[in-house]
């Protein structure tokens, strides 16, 4: 019987990071930029009496003009935070917060992330009327069922632009369509979306957005929330502190990072199109491959609806865990990096439909900037020989009946 190791040949560079949705290197681009904000250039951006604090200002503000110019924002609407699960909380909980006396209505989606579920519960908890709209088998979000939810009392709706897990990717301009007519704010998580697809916040109607810096090539420890200012989205600070970042975020700047954020956001923009070109693929030589060598493989989530480097796949009659466990030099995941030690399946695979079973034998599998053929390549014969090996050690019972080629 063959082994892992009888299956693999041509090694690339071990290991192989395949779980760019949970983080992303820093590109040495930006760790360059970054750098001397470290070190000689160390001043405190709120000290404007002298040239340390107003250089490193003005470095703040460069950031905030480009981050701002990945999303089609005004640099002034940027409010910088320490990543995507804070700007979620201060949309979400500052919306409801200022709003206490007016609309009590929230809306979002079953496979949110879960600082936003949280956030939409903790509002519940303090008498807001909550909505979780289930989403379609492919994962995305049905308008019609949006639109029948939706009144004149919804403060609220936060659906994310792409799935953390299953990178399918949400109609933000009709979500955003659907809010301006009832006269509520759209939230969008865009973590997983920022510098990976075009994004608009005035095509798309979008209020408020939440980008982390780790998930495009920045530094970890930073992000940033779109506030609009026309019509205003007014929220309610959740620290207290010296006023900064319009009061809403106050502390002080951390110009390293918030230069590292700027940095990514830039190169991010300027090779979208190229990257995800090559990042589909690449993602279909690893699909397709898989598809030849493993009977029954499933993909979770819309195929054309989805970020190029994503693909979350059901390898039916195994268990994820012990098949990562099998993969020794490569990196993948079976969901969410904020709940991976959780031993439940996928909520998120869950509300697609899948069961349990099924569930948990998922992968996600998420390529990125520095990916290259030969890992591909070295991931399909991988993966193939550790299912079949698992397999063939499962009772006969347990293993998949058909050979269908996913």
């Amino acid at each position: 019987m063959a082994t892992v190791e009888d299956a693999l040949t041509n090694r690339p560079k071990l290991p192989i990071y395949l779980d760019y949705q949970a983080t992303t290197p820093v590109d040495p681009r930006v760790l360059k930029l970054m750098l001397p904000y470290f070190s000689e250039k160390f001043g405190n951006p709120g000290s404007a009496t002298h040239s340390f604090g107003r250089e490193a200002a003005a470095a703040c503000e460069r950031a905030r003009e480009q981050v701002a110019a990945v999303i089609g924002a005004e640099a002034r609407e940027i409010v910088f935070t320490s990543g995507a699960t804070e700007s979620n909380n201060i949309a979400i909980k500052g919306a409801g917060y200022f709003a206490r006396d007016g609309r009590r209505h929230i809306v979002t989606a079953a496979t949110e992330h879960k600082c936003v579920l949280e956030s939409c519960k903790a509002l519940a908890a303090e008498g807001f009327r909550l909505t979780v709209l289930p989403v379609e088998a492919n994962g995305l979000v049905d308008l019609a069922r949006l639109a029948a939810a939706l009144s004149d009392d919804t403060l609220l709706v936060s659906i994310m632009a792409v799935n953390n897990e299953i990178g399918v990717i949400q109609p933000l301009a009709e979500i955003g369509e659907l809010c301006r007519r009832h006269g509520a704010y759209f939230h969008t998580d865009a973590a997983q979306a920022a510098g990976k697809i075009p994004l608009d916040v005035d095509g798309m109607a979008i209020d408020l957005m939440s980008i982390s810096g780790h998930k495009l090539y920045g530094p970890k420890g930073v992000g940033a929330l779109y506030v609009r200012r026309r019509p205003r989205v007014r929220l309610a600070p959740l620290m207290s502190g010296g006023g900064q970042e319009r009061g809403l975020r106050s502390g002080t700047l951390p110009a390293a990072l918030c230069v590292g954020l700027g940095a990514a956001s830039e190169i991010s923009a300027a090779e979208m199109a190229a990257e995800g070109m090559r990042l589909k693929r690449l993602r279909e030589r690893l699909r397709c491959g898989l598809a030849a060598k493993v009977p029954g493989i499933a993909l979770n989530g819309d195929l054309e609806r989805r970020i190029p480097g994503n693909l979350n796949l059901a390898f039916p009659g195994v268990d994820a865990e012990v098949l990562m466990a099998r993969l020794k030099d490569i990196a993948v995941s079976s969901g969410s990096a904020c709940t991976s030690a959780s031993i439940e399946p996928s909520y998120v695979l869950r509300a697609l439909g899948l069961e349990d079973a099924l569930a948990r034998a998922s992968l996600r599998i998420g390529l990125g900037r520095f990916t290259d053929s030969a890992e591909i390549d070295y991931a399909v014969e991988a993966i193939a020989a550790a299912v079949d090996q698992l397999r063939r050690e499962a009772p006969r019972a347990d293993r998949p009946a058909a050979a269908q080629r996913g």
